[in-house]
C-alpha cells in the first residue's frame, strides 16, 4: 500500500491494494476493471460501426414494410409511389450525414444533440433534445427486438403465441452484455454485424441478377390482409403518411455522434468515417429492397414481414440461404438495441452530470461503463414490449418523433454555433462547456449546411406528428414536455440542496454544548451492557429507557438493571396496548421540545448480530424503525451498537 508523504498538508493520499473477489457477478460480467483501463476500451471504425449503427442497419428490415404498410391502404396499385418514397428518405439521409459530420468534428467530447443545444440555444431546448433522444433510446430497444422477433416468427409461426416473453429475454441478454463493456459488447456483436451485411448484400446482388436477367419471379403465397382494393385514394397526405413511417430507417444516424469518446484517437476522424460508411450502406440497402420488393409483389403483414418475403422469392424457397438470412436479420434487429444500450447511459450520464438526472446515472460500474444507466432501459423497454404485446405496427407510430425533434434542435444548435464562430475575430479562441470556437472562414457554407438540415427534419417531425397522432404519436407529443418538468424538477432540487450545503457565507458551527443520550433496553444482556459502555464515551447525562408490555417481563428487567445498570436511570414506559414503538416516539418528542439551543440528542439502540445471516429476520430493527420516523427531526442522532453473537 503506498502512502504519499504529507508535505506540510493535513490531507494524505493511499491507494488501496484491494481487489473485488471473484463472484457470480464477475462470472456474469467479466472481472472488474481499473479506471487506469479506460484508455484501452475504446474502440476502432471496425467495432464502432457494429456497435453504434447496429440501429440504423436494422432499419432496412422494416423501414421499407412501413412504407407499404401504409401505401396498401389506396390499394396495390399505390405501391408504385414507394420508390420515390425511399429516394425522398435516402436524401435526407445525405443531408443528416453532412450534418453530422460537422456535429462530430465540433464536437469532439460527444454529447450529439443534447450538448449541441445546451451550449447554443440553452437549458429548455437541451433537456428538450435530451427528453426526445431518452425516450427514442427506448423505444429502438423495443421495436428492434420486437421486430426481430417478427423475423423469427416469420420463419417458425409456432413461435407466435411467445414473441412478447422472446422479446423479453432478448432485451435481458443483450443487457448482460453490455454490462461486459463497450469494447466486449462490440466485439461480441462485430460478427453478427457483417455476417448480416454479408447475407443481405448477397441477397440483394442475387435478386438484382435475377431482375436484370428476366428471372425475378413474384411472391408465391403472400400473406392475406384484409383489403387489398382501394380503400382511400392516392393522395398528398397518404404519401406523406408513407414517408413520415419510412423515416423511421433513419433513427440511429445521430448515434455515432454521442458515442464518439468510445472510440480510439483520432476520435473525431474514426468517427466520421463510420457515419460515412453506415450511411452509404443504409442507403445502398434501403433503395434496393424497396425497389426489388415492389417488383416481387411484397406484401406488407404482421404474419410474414417483406423481407421474409423478398428472400424466400429471390432464394425460391425456405432453404439454407433463406434461413441463413433471416436468421443474419433477426440479429442484427435485436441488436439495434444495443445502439441505444451504448448511447442512453452515456446520455442519461451526461443529464446527471448537470443535475437533471439522478447522479447515480453518472457512476461506471465495474467494467466502466454506466450500468444503472443500461439496467434501468432495459427495464423500462421490457415494459413497453409487454404493454404493447410486442407488436411492431402499434410501436412504431410511437417512434422516431423524438429523435427527429432532437435532429431539428442539434442542428439549429450548430446553425447557431457557426453564426457566432462567424462573428468571432480571427485568432481569438472562446472556451465553451462543450467545445472550442475559433473564427472560420467558410461559416457560412456550414451555418446553411446546418440550417437547411434543421429546417428538413423540423418539416419531417411535423408531418409524423401530424399524421401519426391519432396512431398513438400522441403519447410522446404529451410524454416529452413531461420528462423536461421532471429534469427541470431534479434540477431544481439539486440546486436547493447544493444552496443549503453550501459553505459560502458560512461561519464555524457552533459548538455542542449538551449531549443528552437515551439508550433503549429491550432486556439486560450482554449487548444492552456493550450499549451502555458505548454510550458512556458519549455523555455523562444518560437515560434508558425500557417500553413496559408485560409486567413479569418488567420486573425481571428492573431487578437485573439494578445489579448491572452502572447507577444510570431507568425509565419505565407503561404501555398498556402492548405498542412498543408509538411510547417511545411519544418519550422522544416529549425530550425534544424540552432541548436547549446547541443541544443534541443521541439515541443508542443496542443491536445483537447472529452468527447465521438468515436468522437476522428472527429479531426486531428498532434502530431502522426509530431512523424512519425520527430523520427529519433535527440534533436527533441514531446509533446503533452491533454485539456479534459467536
Amino acid at each position: 500500500m503506498n502512502i504519499e508523504e504529507r508535505n506540510g498538508t493535513t490531507v494524505l493520499r493511499r491507494t488501496t491494494d484491494y481487489k473485488p473477489p471473484r463472484s457470480l457477478r464477475s462470472w456474469l460480467i467479466g472481472r472488474p476493471l481499473s479506471t487506469a483501463d479506460a484508455p484501452h476500451q475504446t474502440i476502432g471504425k471496425f467495432i464502432g460501426l457494429a456497435v453504434f449503427s447496429s440501429d440504423a442497419l436494422s432499419s432496412v428490415a422494416y423501414g421499407p414494410q412501413e412504407v407499404l404498410i401504409v401505401l396498401v391502404a389506396a390499394g396495390t396499385a399505390a405501391f408504385s409511389y414507394s420508390m420515390p418514397v425511399i429516394i425522398a428518405i435516402v436524401v435526407l439521409l445525405a443531408i443528416l450525414t453532412v450534418s453530422y459530420q460537422q456535429t462530430i468534428h465540433s464536437y469532439p467530447g460527444g454529447g450529439g444533440a443534447y450538448i449541441v443545444a445546451r451550449d447554443n440555444l440553452g437549458e429548455l431546448p437541451a433537456q428538450t433534445a435530451g427528453a426526445a433522444l431518452l425516450t427514442d433510446y427506448v423505444l429502438t430497444v423495443a421495436v428492434s427486438i420486437s421486430s426481430g422477433v417478427a423475423q423469427l416468427v416469420s420463419a417458425y409461426p409456432v413461435l407466435f403465441p411467445y414473441r412478447v416473453w422472446i422479446s423479453v429475454g432478448m432485451v435481458l441478454f443483450i443487457m448482460l452484455i453490455n454490462l461486459r463493456g463497450v469494447k466486449e459488447s462490440g466485439i461480441t456483436f462485430a460478427f453478427p454485424t457483417y455476417f448480416f451485411l454479408f447475407m443481405i448484400y448477397l441477397t440483394v446482388l442475387v435478386g438484382l441478377f435475377h431482375y436484370l436477367t428476366g428471372t425475378l419471379g413474384v411472391v408465391t403465397n403472400p400473406p392475406v390482409i384484409e383489403a387489398v382494393k382501394a380503400t382511400v385514394p392516392i393522395s398528398l397526405f397518404l404519401i406523406l403518411r408513407a414517408f413520415a413511417s419510412g423515416t423511421t430507417s433513419l433513427t440511429g444516424v445521430e448515434a455515432i455522434s454521442n458515442g464518439i469518446t468510445a472510440f480510439k484517437e483520432p476520435r473525431s476522424k474514426n468517427a466520421g468515417l463510420t457515419l460515412i460508411w453506415m450511411a452509404f450502406i443504409l442507403g445502398s440497402l434501403l433503395l434496393a429492397i424497396t425497389f426489388l420488393s415492389r417488383h416481387i409483389g411484397a406484401i406488407p403483414s404482421e404474419d410474414e414481414t417483406i423481407i421474409s418475403q423478398f428472400t424466400r422469392t429471390v432464394y425460391d424457397g425456405r432453404g439454407i440461404l433463406y434461413l441463413a438470412t433471416i436468421a443474419s436479420t433477426t440479429i442484427i434487429l435485436m441488436m439495434a438495441a444495443n445502439t441505444a444500450f451504448a448511447d442512453f447511459p452515456r446520455l442519461g450520464a451526461l443529464h446527471a452530470g448537470d443535475g437533471f438526472l439522478p447522479r447515480q446515472l453518472t457512476y461506471r460500474g465495474s467494467r466502466l461503463v454506466y450500468s444503472s444507466g443500461i439496467v434501468t432501459l432495459a427495464l423500462i423497454a421490457s415494459g413497453l414490449i409487454i404493454l404493447f404485446q410486442a407488436s411492431v405496427n402499434r410501436l412504431i407510430p410511437l417512434y422516431a418523433i423524438g429523435v427527429f425533434l432532437s435532429f431539428t434542435l442539434s442542428q439549429a444548435g450548430m446553425a447557431r454555433r457557426w453564426w457566432k464562430v462567424g462573428h468571432l475575430k480571427p485568432g481569438v479562441e472562446v472556451r465553451e462547456q462543450g467545445s472550442t470556437l475559433r473564427y472560420e472562414d467558410n461559416w457560412i457554407i456550414k451555418m446553411i449546411i446546418n440550417g437547411f438540415g434543421s429546417v428538413c427534419t423540423a418539416v419531417v417531425m411535423v408531418v409524423f406528428a401530424t399524421t401519426k397522432f391519432v396512431d398513438g404519436a400522441w403519447i410522446v407529443v404529451a410524454l416529452t414536455p413531461t420528462l423536461v418538468a421532471i429534469f427541470f424538477s431534479i434540477h431544481h432540487h439539486y440546486k436547493s440542496l447544493a444552496k443549503h450545503l453550501s459553505l459560502e457565507h458560512y461561519g464555524p458551527p457552533p459548538r455542542i454544548l449538551r449531549h443528552r443520550v437515551i439508550l433503549t433496553v429491550g432486556g439486560v444482556h450482554r449487548g444492552t451492557l456493550a450499549a451502555l459502555r458505548y454510550a458512556r464515551t458519549l455523555a455523562d447525562d444518560i437515560t434508558a429507557v425500557h417500553v413496559s408490555t408485560d409486567a413479569a417481563e418488567t420486573d425481571r428487567i428492573q431487578k437485573k438493571w439494578e445489579t448491572w445498570g452502572d447507577g444510570i436511570r431507568l425509565v419505565i414506559l407503561e404501555s398498556p396496548y402492548r405498542l412498543f414503538i408509538e411510547p417511545l416516539l411519544e418519550y422522544i418528542e416529549e425530550i425534544d421540545k424540552k432541548r436547549q439551543p446547541n443541544e443534541v440528542i443521541t439515541i443508542v439502540v443496542p443491536q445483537f448480530i447472529p452468527k447465521h445471516w438468515w436468522s437476522r429476520f428472527l429479531h426486531s430493527r428498532t434502530a431502522d424503525t426509530l431512523r424512519k420516523v425520527l430523520f427529519e427531526h433535527k440534533e436527533i442522532v441514531i446509533t446503533e451498537v452491533p454485539y456479534q453473537v459467536e
